[in-house]
């Protein structure tokens, strides 16, 4: 059993997104601007563009995310050994 101190489970906390105001402000900057275009052929490459690097950004997150549990687990068992 772990000390008291030690959480038993490794933290997610760094899954947590904070955003500061100026990239919030930024966002939805970007938010408007796309809203206010009224030009279909711009919105429809734009959606395009968004789904494709969605896609990849979603495999990369779901490889980083299974190499970091990877790690977290190697790291766990090395503590539990020493």
């Amino acid at each position: 059993m772990p000390p008291k101190n030690e959480p038993s489970e490794p933290s997610m906390e760094w899954m947590h997104i904070t955003q500061s105001l100026e990239e919030e402000l930024t966002l939805e900057r970007s938010i408007r601007e796309i809203e206010d275009c009224e030009n279909i052929d711009v919105l429809s490459q734009l959606c395009v563009a968004m789904a494709r690097q969605q896609w990849h950004q979603g495999k990369l997150l779901k490889q980083a995310v299974g190499h970091i549990a990877l790690l977290d687990a190697v790291l766990s068992g090395s503590k539990e050994t020493a």
